[in-house]
């Protein structure tokens, strides 16, 4: 992978945790690691959450 189109929130390995140590899909480059032209036009998503603010898939 060019490192140029390297997701820099996830840094490629598409998986984000939260401050608990909880894991989620990358939601910058949608879970493939690359940000590109396609994650570009893609609309952000909205994520819920439980009462204890943790993120929910």
């Amino acid at each position: 992978m060019d490192r140029g189109y390297t997701c820099k929130a996830c840094e490629g390995t598409g998986m984000l945790s939260d401050d608990e140590g909880w894991q989620y899909r990358c939601s910058v480059c949608d879970g493939d690691g690359s940000y590109d032209i396609e994650d570009i036009h893609r609309s952000a998503r909205i994520m819920s959450v439980d009462e204890m603010n943790r993120l929910l898939d």
